[in-house]
This record gives structure tokens, C-alpha cells and sequence, in this order.
């Protein structure tokens, strides 16, 4: 592997830190090879001389966005870790799953070279010591963050140019479908009106989302799924 020579004995008496990160419970779901490459940096960690002991798996961010400001447990756990200088190295698929934001990486990555933690990828084996390997990964980084604000882009584009044609269409709140012209129409099937009426009926009694939700205790509500293999079916379960 590019960099190989970089790892020490005193990288591998410390921990090689195993980072997973997906943006959505829907990737996770759906795009299973990505999170099995993510776990097989285990293997890669042990080619590199790192004891199983020595291998700490940190994958409490499977479904977190890493963008600037998001919550993620994980993410905080390697901060933590590096500091603490108890990290020879941390591994990621690639840099944006590290995060998606410059300022995290760059926070990450000043850490790391303050307590000589390498940082590794699919690629290469990198030291924040050196200038050059400091710049490599700076610059991914800001790439990542760019290529999350195109991408929005483009999706918020496209959302912009089939309302302007009237051909945006959107998962609609349980209750409510669209007919074969496109129109938004009360669901046909009639547990599901029926559900939805009472929902509206308690609320109107009690004054209170709580107490709506305590009537129904014992009773199924309706929700339609989106996306994957449920895509369009109805399922019961708690009203929350």
C-alpha cells in the first residue's frame, strides 16, 4: 500500500481506529457493499501489522449525515481518541466518510498531527507531520464538502424545474394518494380514512398532540412506505 513505511511500532501499539459512516438509513440499507468495504479496513489494519486487540471498529454513525453541525456520536468518539493520543491510526473508506465538512477534517487532522496519528484510506497511508500528505488530504476534504453542496444543487434544481412544469411529485402524509392523473386525493382504502379520522377526532377533543397519541394506545396506525422494497405498501404499527 502507497505509504506503508510511514507505520511505526509506535503507530501499532496504539489503536488503529476503524471509522463507518453512511449519510442515510436508506444507504445502509440499500447499498450494503459500501458498509461491507467499510468493515474489511479490519483486514487492512492487520496487513499493515495492527494486533486484533489493537483494532477498535467505531460504526455508531451508519445512517448520519457528516455534514457541518450534525450530531455524530462516533465521529466525537475518534476526536476523543486522537486527542487523547490513543489512536496510531484512523481508518476511512475515503475521506468523505470522515466527514463532509473542512472545518471537521481540518479539527480532525490538526489533532492528529499534534499526537502523530496517520490517517488512512483506501488509497494511502498519510502523516499529518508531513507537508505534503497535510495538503493531499485538505484538499479531499474540500472536495468532499463541494461535491455534497453540488449535489444538492443539482437535486434541488431538478425539484425547482418539475414544480415549474407541475410534475414534482413528493411522498404525501398517510391519509392522502395520488390518482392516475397525478391528483391529490383521500387514500381509497377506508381503515386508512377511517384511522385518520379518529386521529383528527381526538385532537379536537383533547387540544393535545400527547393525548391523542395516549388514545391510541392498543391501536395500529397506517403508513405508507417510501423508497425500497417497501415502496408503496401499507403498513400498521404505533402511532407516535
Amino acid at each position: 500500500m502507497n505509504g506503508e513505511g510511514k507505520v511505526t511500532a509506535s503507530h501499532r501499539s496504539r489503536l488503529a481506529i476503524i471509522y463507518l459512516r453512511q449519510s442515510t438509513m436508506l444507504q445502509v440499507r440499500d447499498h450494503t457493499e459500501s458498509t461491507t468495504r467499510q468493515y474489511a479496513l479490519v483486514d487492512l489494519a492487520a496487513e499493515l501489522g495492527w494486533t486484533p486487540e489493537n483494532i477498535l471498529v467505531i460504526d455508531k454513525d451508519l445512517g448520519i449525515s457528516g455534514r457541518f453541525g450534525t450530531e455524530r456520536g462516533g465521529f466525537h468518539d475518534v476526536v476523543a481518541k486522537v486527542c487523547l493520543a490513543e489512536a496510531g491510526a484512523v481508518f476511512g473508506l475515503e475521506v468523505s466518510r470522515l466527514a463532509r465538512s473542512s472545518a471537521d477534517i481540518a479539527r480532525l487532522l490538526e489533532l492528529a498531527r499534534l499526537t502523530d496519528t496517520l490517517v488512512v484510506d483506501s488509497d494511502a497511508v498519510y502523516d499529518l507531520a508531513d507537508f505534503n500528505d497535510r495538503l493531499l488530504l485538505g484538499l479531499k476534504g474540500s472536495m468532499s464538502e463541494a461535491e455534497t453542496h453540488l449535489l444538492n444543487g443539482r437535486l434541488q434544481g431538478a425539484k425547482l424545474t418539475a414544480a415549474a412544469r407541475g410534475d414534482l411529485r413528493v411522498p404525501l402524509p398517510v391519509g392522502l394518494e395520488y390518482d392516475e392523473d397525478g391528483l391529490v386525493v383521500l387514500d381509497a382504502d377506508e381503515e386508512v380514512r377511517a384511522a385518520v379520522g379518529d386521529v383528527f377526532a381526538e385532537f379536537a377533543r383533547t387540544g393535545s398532540a400527547y393525548g391523542t397519541v395516549a388514545a391510541f394506545v392498543g391501536r395500529t396506525f397506517p403508513l405508507r412506505a417510501y423508497g425500497g422494497v417497501w415502496d408503496g405498501q401499507l403498513r400498521w404499527g404505533k402511532l407516535t
